[in-house]
C-alpha cells in the first residue's frame, strides 16, 4: 500500500516546484517533506524526482502524480454521490479539474461549451495554457488529465479522441495587406516577408506554416512582433503593425481587418487526449468537450479528404 501522506507530500513538491514551498503549504518542517519523499523512493525503489532549481518529476513520478489525481477525482465523486447526488448545495465541496488547452480555443469553443457543466456539478476548472503542439507534455507529466492538442497518436494510457479542425486565415489591416500586393494587385512573398507577423508567442509556428503552404518558404526569416494575449495580438493587427494567422471564429469580431491572401487557410486538426481511466467528473467534462468542438468546429473527416 502507498502511505497517503507521502503521495500528498510528493504531489505538494511537484504542484509547488520545491520542497520548501511545499512544506509551507503542509505545514510541515522542510526535514519532514523531505523524509517522505525518501521514504516513498525508497519503498518504490526509484527515484520520483529530479533535484534542481525547480523540482520536477522522473517518469516514474509522473505516472505517480497522475495515479495520484485520478484517485482525488475518484474520491471527490464517490464523497458527492454519497452525500446524495451532483446538485449544487450549501456546503457541498467543489472538485477540481485540470487542463492544457491553447489560447484560440479557450477564447472561442471551449469556455461556452463547458461552463454549464461546471455550474451543474459544482466543479472547478485549472487551465494551463500552451500551444497546441505542447500541451500534451503537460497531460504527459501528469498535471493535467486533459487536453486539446494537435497530437493524434495517444499517449500510453491515454485516449485521443478527434474534436476538429481549428481554421485560420492570413489577416491584417487593409493597409498592410495592400503593402505585401505588387502594382497588378498579386501577393508578392518578399513584400510580405518585408512586414512584421504578429506571433501570439515563440512556440507558434502558424505563420511559418501558412508560408511554406501557400508560398513554399522553408524557414523564412521576416521581422516579428510577440503579443501573447489573444486581445492584444488581435488589437496589434488591427493597428496596423502587421499580418498575423487569426481563427475562423474570431473573424466576425474584427470587420477592420481584411484578408491577405483570400481563400488561403491553415487548417489545425485538434484532438481531446485524456486519461483511459476517468472519475465520473472527468468523463462528464470529455463528453462536454466533444460536444461543444462538434457544434463549433468543422469536422476533422473533412479536412482529412481536403
Amino acid at each position: 500500500m502507498l502511505d497517503a501522506r507521502q503521495l500528498e507530500a510528493l504531489v505538494a513538491v511537484l504542484e509547488h516546484g520545491g520542497f520548501g514551498p511545499a512544506a509551507q503549504s503542509l505545514s510541515l518542517t522542510l526535514a519532514a517533506v523531505s523524509l517522505r519523499i525518501k521514504a516513498l523512493e525508497d519503498h518504490l525503489g526509484q527515484r520520483l524526482l529530479v533535484r534542481g532549481k525547480r523540482v520536477r518529476a522522473t517518469a516514474a513520478g509522473q505516472a505517480l502524480l497522475a495515479h495520484v489525481k485520478q484517485v482525488s477525482l475518484m474520491e471527490s465523486d464517490l464523497l458527492s454521490g454519497l452525500q446524495g447526488g451532483s446538485g449544487v448545495r450549501a456546503g457541498e465541496r467543489w472538485q477540481s479539474l485540470s487542463v492544457a488547452l491553447n489560447a484560440d480555443s479557450v477564447a472561442s469553443w471551449f469556455l461556452p461549451g463547458v461552463a454549464p457543466l461546471l455550474l451543474q456539478h459544482h466543479l472547478l476548472l485549472e487551465m494551463v495554457i500552451d500551444d497546441q503542439d505542447h500541451t500534451h507534455d503537460l497531460l504527459k507529466s501528469g498535471d493535467v488529465m486533459g487536453c486539446v492538442t494537435a497530437l493524434a497518436e495517444p499517449m500510453r494510457g491515454c485516449v485521443a479522441e478527434p474534436l476538429g479542425v481549428m481554421r485560420y486565415h492570413c489577416m491584417a489591416a487593409p493597409e498592410v495587406a495592400q503593402r505585401c500586393r505588387t502594382p497588378a494587385g498579386a501577393v508578392s512573398p518578399h513584400k510580405l516577408l518585408a512586414v512584421p507577423a504578429i506571433i501570439f508567442n515563440r512556440k507558434d509556428a502558424l505563420q511559418d506554416t501558412f508560408l511554406k503552404q501557400h508560398f513554399g518558404l522553408q524557414q523564412p526569416r521576416y521581422p516579428r512582433h510577440f503579443a501573447p494575449a489573444i486581445d492584444a495580438f488581435e488589437a496589434a493587427i488591427e493597428l496596423g503593425l502587421g499580418w498575423g494567422m487569426v481563427p475562423e471564429q474570431h473573424l466576425p469580431g474584427h470587420p477592420g481587418m481584411v484578408e491577405v491572401l483570400p481563400g488561403a487557410t491553415v487548417d489545425v486538426a485538434l484532438y481531446w487526449q485524456h486519461w483511459a481511466r476517468e472519475a465520473p467528473s472527468a468523463q462528464r467534462l470529455t463528453q462536454a468537450v466533444k460536444a461543444a468542438a462538434g457544434k463549433s468546429l468543422p469536422p476533422l473527416a473533412a479536412h482529412q479528404a481536403r
